[in-house]
């Protein structure tokens, strides 16, 4: 199958969901492409913020290309938030709008030296030329079959992609940049924000409703074109620690006290066909252990818990520490401590009151040429929280698939359409009443 060099924006395929989208689509290719290759791994447990520090390398060149294209107000933050406005063109009053995507990757698979590449997909399997073990299949990527003809970003293999979010990162910087290169266009004020940490439940720990200065906002990060999420998962972290009793195995016998025995006990006695990621689907919710981690002494296991109805949430929460005590009651010299932290509601509740704010993201699909796809989201976004906290956001596609795995990847169609459902998003609140 060819291969594009980087250097090169490919012609455009037929298929594209409007003009606009096809004129946006190869400078937020080129944008992509470009953020793909800076890491910024988010990391669970690190005592900083952001998590990891190399994030900032995307935020600093954020901050000089809002600058370049003529944002206003840019600045990043001390937190490593990057924020910018869009002045608006239009002397009536209009809501201001939030525009937000994430600069982190996940951390299960590693954002060291990604090698992008772009490839006209024509049908059948992409054997991924780093790691041959690596396929994207039809079978698993369903989607995959609507974009024959196209051409689509993968990675070589052997890192993720991080789509999620940089395809929401560039598709917001070249819908900014067409906006401002437009000003006869009529649109309201508009605010950025590009966020670090989402991806470890801490995107917005430190973001300033009240500063940012948004009425409503938008999240671009959610998966294929025309997607539009009102729904969430609610989510809770849990953090259990066995305390065992450490002895020279050589004169173990009666009172060495394994902890990590006991913390791949608990593990073990989890449901093996129900209640996890890989057993479940659609509005049902799950107990995933995200890391084992210590040593015979002390063994730390990480969850992270998801359900769309918050008192189930809370009823997992409760499942996963009468485990926790059952295992550590069994062994009385143990000791086990839980810890556990809400991370964010399902956004459903609160969007409901304001349906307008989900309104103006459909027209705006629709006149960036697709159907509105209305979807729930077996995840979180920065939306979730920052709607519990007072801001209404709503997850609008960024066009990634097999999002946090290797086999990563987004259609070049589908960063153009993103990015035109910016400039209509803009141009839909300046003519709201």
């Amino acid at each position: 199958m060819p291969t594009l060099g980087l250097g090169r924006v490919p012609a455009l395929p037929d298929g594209f969901a409007s003009p606009l989208a096809a004129e946006l689509a190869p400078r937020a290719l080129e944008r992509f492409l470009r953020y793909v290759q800076i890491d910024t791994q988010a990391e669970y447990g690190s005592e900083t913020y952001p998590s990891t520090l190399k994030q900032l390398d995307l935020c600093r060149l954020l901050e000089a290309e809002l600058r370049e294209i003529g944002a206003a107000d840019v600045e990043l933050t001390e937190h490593g938030y990057v924020f910018a406005t869009l002045p608006s063109t239009v002397e009536h009053e209009t809501p201001t709008i939030g525009l937000i995507a994430h600069v982190d990757t996940a951390p299960g698979e590693s954002g060291a030296g990604v090698k992008p590449q772009v490839v006209r997909y024509e049908g059948g399997e992409i054997r991924l030329p780093g790691d041959p073990t690596q396929v994207i299949s039809p079978a698993e990527s369903p989607r995959l079959a609507d974009h024959v003809g196209h051409d689509i970003v993968t990675t070589d293999g052997t890192t993720l992609l991080g789509a999620d979010d940089k395809a929401g990162v560039a598709e917001i910087v070249a819908g900014a940049e067409y906006l401002l290169a437009h000003p006869e266009l009529p649109h309201g004020r508009i605010r950025i924000a590009f966020t670090v940490d989402e991806e470890v439940g801490k995107g917005t720990d430190h973001f300033d409703i009240a500063a940012f200065g948004a009425d409503f906002a938008y999240t671009l990060d959610g998966p294929h074109a025309g997607a539009v999420e009102d729904e969430t998962f609610s989510a809770s972290s849990v953090k259990i620690v066995f305390h065992g009793r450490e002895v020279h195995p050589g004169y173990a016998k009666g009172k060495l006290v394994n902890s990590a025995k006991l913390a791949a006990e608990m593990v073990s006695r989890l449901p093996k066909d129900s209640f996890s990621p890989e057993t479940t689907e659609q509005r049902e919710g799950y107990v995933h252990p995200t890391g084992l981690s210590g040593t015979d002494a002390e063994t730390t296991v990480r969850f992270i818990v998801r359900d769309f109805d918050t008192a189930k949430l809370d009823e997992h929460v409760a499942y996963l520490r009468r485990l926790a005590e059952a295992v550590a009651a069994e062994e009385p010299r143990a000791q086990m401590t839980f810890e556990t932290r809400r991370q964010y509601l399902n956004m459903k509740d609160h969007l409901s009151a304001v349906p307008h704010v989900v309104e103006a993201a459909n027209e705006a699909v629709r006149r960036a040429g697709l159907e509105p796809d209305p979807m729930y989201a077996r995840g979180g976004t920065d939306g979730s929280r920052l709607t519990e906290k007072g801001l209404p956001t709503p997850n609008l596609f960024a066009g990634g698939h097999e999002f946090h795995s290797r086999r990563e990847w987004v259609c070049v169609s589908d960063l153009g359409a993103a990015a035109a459902v910016v400039v209509h998003l803009a141009q839909v609140w300046a003519e709201l009443p």
